[in-house]
């Protein structure tokens, strides 16, 4: 959606949030906690046709500490359908 098209409904009415202030700190939310101390800001983009909404870190030195600190997620687990979880919660 950054090149200004929705990926769902192929609209070119696509908004992006990445100017909007403040993205993080004590009176925001735009952003998602990365480690026990960090928040990384989020990009945010909205298609005004079908509602739907991208989010992208907007630094590099969030999305490497998330590189150092978040376990990667496995192409496995994700194609996994409920029966086939190891998580006893599913």
């Amino acid at each position: 959606m950054k090149n200004g098209r929705c990926p769902k409904c192929d609209s070119s009415q696509v908004f992006s949030g990445a100017e909007v202030f403040p993205k993080s700190g004590p009176f925001a939310c735009n952003a998602i906690p990365i480690s026990l101390t960090a928040m990384a800001a989020l990009d945010n983009y909205v298609c005004l046709d079908c509602g739907l909404v991208e989010s992208y870190i907007s630094t590099a030195e969030d999305l490497e500490t998330i590189r150092r600190k978040w376990p990667q997620a496995s192409a496995a687990a994700e194609t996994a359908t409920p029966a086939e979880s190891t998580n006893p919660s599913d």
